[in-house]
């Protein structure tokens, strides 16, 4: 798995606090002439190889990175046009009564009173009519 560009560092941070503890060991039990012990050495080579990764990532960040190909659509067929349809035949007009008004007409209101003034005379004629005979 590879390391994190992230991580490097603090692990060479970890790598050099290990690398002091080390060295102060040596310095105070052995003294500062004595060679590096074999820790020491492991650590140093660690340290080393852990900044040179970090160079080498460093150094690819710069480098110019891939773009993306843009996606070129392919034109469409284009669709054969439709049959047109054929004309609808007309409907014949029902024939209405003329004493009735017709199924989808409202009367206006004058219309209305004039009816209700003709039912009334005709009412009227009516009851006269029956009283004389």
């Amino acid at each position: 798995m590879p390391i994190r560009t992230a991580s490097l560092t603090h692990q060479i941070q970890k790598n050099g606090a290990r690398l002091h503890l080390a060295m102060m060991i040596r310095a105070h039990s052995q003294g500062e002439a004595q060679p590096p012990s074999e820790d020491e050495r492991a650590l140093l080579e660690e340290r080393r190889l852990l900044k040179e990764a970090r160079a080498q990532r460093q150094a690819q960040a710069k480098l110019p990175k891939p773009k993306a190909v843009r996606l070129v659509k392919e034109a469409k067929s284009p669709r054969p046009p439709k049959a047109p349809k054929p004309a609808k035949v007309p409907k014949e007009a029902k024939a209405t009564k003329e004493g009735k008004a017709a199924a989808g007409h409202k009367l206006s209101r004058a219309e209305k009173l004039t009816k209700k003034a003709e039912n009334l005379e005709a009412a009227k004629k009516a009851a006269k009519k029956s009283a004389k005979t």
